[in-house]
């Protein structure tokens, strides 16, 4: 094959990959999902991620059927990102793609969830070894030294079942031989360091203060001289034993290194120590040898259990960070269905939302064609019917939207194979994930090309999801009614799955006797005037917009007297008894 063939790769990154990796290299990269080697030839990491993506999924990246699949497919992995422990987990999750097959799924999940259930079990200390072991393999560009010390870290976090069984195995013996004699060496392996063998640290020592002597030769024969030596014999007997004193050097060493014919005490010295030097020299070149040497058949001897440290360590970086992105949101094991195909949700939360609101997150249930749903809120005295297309109604700031992204969400991460923000979740691996989300424009581009987009999926062989949020947006409410009927009931007719929020429900009569409506509902305002909606779906329902506790707020919250005077001619035309009661709720609830 050849690098031109993949997704992506036009001559002239076909001549930068070349020119940095060569071809085989190349494609390794490509083939492994390596995001660093690619970034570092000299592809923007953006372009290096999508190329990876689409050599190494690009089956389930077929799925992705609009661009707004894509953004939620995206904002998905970044939230997961975040709890990377890693740079090469987190580049690594930045290429996982949709699977293609229920049995890679389960894989998966079975690799995560285990990994979940280990890393949960750990002491809060054990925790923070290990995420300080991986800190430091990161640190160091993923090392073999450091492996073998994660390694370690995690052999004594105790963590010895799923994904890190692998590390269990290993001989922590060997492993600690490893890593000593790793950490005795320099990065590359050229240099013993020091503290790691006596004689070749006293040499070294002794070597250093000779170069100093050497360096300052004229200051050491004046302090000589003052010492009150009389004659070149006393000279070189206080010579002598300012060397054994202060070097370390042997007195053998000292004479053979003293010239016999030196012409005056700067000669003598500077030649003494010249020799000295380089004597020392290849006493420590000889000594580094033999001590390095020894390293070197230790590091052979480990070296099977040093290559399964450097794989498992990366391997379980990967499961890890997922773990502890399924931990961070609780997310759990999604069952998969066959037969005519279901999406469910019991309990589930919008990751995003969970990710960036300090509040609690109200978590909703929602169900589309055969599933095993038998409870809901409290609030709701029945349970989805198994429609296979819905149609979902309410008021303005209803949750909605929210609700669409959060099945979105739910069927990427399990197809993907990882487990989903919901208590419970059934999901039927879809081939086509048609998401649209609002887009406010009359623009008559838009409507074609949402058109082009949207209607393709359901013409083609195998399941589509749809997911479209306020169709009527980007066109006239006569036609867009009309339209959204049109997509409905082409839904219906294509047994897709399918959910389309809009405010157009009484236009859209009659639907397919096989589609449902379901509504949210607001409440009404709570003593700040904020509007309380309760964003769990009450099924076969149409929900209805709230205009009048929006003008209520207004009303309570008139600048002046003109301008409430306005918005109470908007309160007689939404009905001024309910805006009135609407108010005096918010009051006595403020008083309660």
């Amino acid at each position: 094959m050849r690098l031109e063939e993949y997704w992506g790769v036009g001559p002239k990154t076909r001549e930068t990959l070349f020119e940095e990796l060569g071809a085989e290299r190349a494609m390794q990269a490509i083939e492994g999902g390596d995001v660093r080697a690619l970034s570092d030839a000299g592809l923007a990491r953006g372009r290096a991620t999508r190329i990876l993506r689409r050599a190494t999924g690009g089956d389930g990246m077929e799925m992705l059927a609009t661009r707004d699949a894509r953004s939620a497919y995206k904002e998905v992995l970044d939230l997961a990102v975040e709890h990377a422990v890693t740079r090469r987990a987190a580049d690594r999750i930045r290429v996982l793609t949709p699977l293609t097959s229920q049995e890679a799924m389960d894989d998966r999940l079975d690799d995560v969830l285990a990994a979940r259930n280990a890393w949960g079990t750990l002491a809060d200390e054990d925790r923070d070894a290990v995420l300080d072991a991986y800190e430091r393999y990161d640190e160091r560009n993923e090392s073999e030294r450091a492996a073998v010390e994660t390694a370690l870290a995690l052999l004594e976090a105790g963590v010895d079942s799923g994904p890190f069984a692998t590390i269990a195995e290993l001989e922590r013996e060997r492993l600690e031989d490893a890593a000593d004699a790793l950490a005795a060496f320099d990065g590359d392996r050229r240099r013993v360091q020091s503290d790691v063998d006596d004689e070749l640290d006293r040499l070294r020592d002794a070597l250093g203060t000779i170069e100093d002597m050497d360096a300052n030769a004229l200051e050491l024969i004046e302090e000589l001289r003052s010492d009150g030596v009389r004659d070149v014999g006393q000279f070189r007997e206080s010579f002598e034993d300012h060397l054994l004193s202060e070097t370390g050097v042997t007195l053998e060493q000292v004479h053979d290194a003293m010239p016999a014919d030196a012409t005056d005490a700067t000669d003598f010295v500077g030649s003494t120590l010249r020799t000295l030097r380089s004597d020392l020299t290849s006493a420590i070149d000889e000594r580094e040898a033999t001590v390095a040497s020894d390293l070197e058949e230790t590091l052979e001897e480990t070296s099977d259990a040093t290559d399964q440290a450097v794989g498992a360590v990366d391997e379980i970086a990967l499961h890890l960070s997922l773990a502890r992105f399924a931990l961070a949101y609780d997310c759990t094991r999604p069952a998969f269905v066959e037969g005519d195909g279901a999406v469910s949700v019991v309990q589930a939360q919008n990751l995003t939302i969970a990710a960036n609101d300090d509040e609690s997150v109200q978590s909703v249930t929602y169900a589309l064609g055969e599933h095993a749903v038998t409870e809901v809120s409290a609030d709701v005295n029945a349970v989805p019917g198994e429609e296979r297309v819905t149609v979902l109604t309410g008021a303005n700031s209803g949750g909605k939207t929210t609700l669409l992204e959060t099945l979105c969400q739910v069927v990427l991460l399990a197809t993907m194979g990882l487990p989903v923000p919901a208590e419970r979740a059934e999901v039927t691996p879809v081939d086509s994930l048609v998401f649209h989300r609002r887009h406010a424009s009359f623009n008559a581009g838009v409507l074609e090309a949402t058109l082009k987009s949207i209607v393709p999926p359901l013409a083609t062989e195998g399941r589509t999801l749809m997911l479209v949020d306020e169709f009527e947006a980007i066109t006239e409410p006569g036609s867009a009614a009309e339209l959204l009927h049109g997509l409905v009931t082409l839904s219906v007719d294509r047994d897709a799955l399918g959910v389309f929020v809009t405010h157009l429900a009484d236009d859209l009569e009659p639907l397919p006797p096989t589609a449902r409506v379901d509504g949210i509902f607001a409440e009404g305002l709570n003593p700040d005037l904020e509007l309380e909606v309760d964003y769990q779906p009450r099924f076969d329902t149409v929900g209805r917009s709230t205009p009048e506790f929006i003008v209520s707020r207004l009303v309570a919250n008139a600048d002046g007297r003109g301008e409430r005077a306005g918005f109470e001619t908007l309160a007689e035309a939404v009905g001024n008894d309910v805006v009135q009661r609407t108010l005096a709720d918010a009051r006595w609830s403020e008083s309660e």
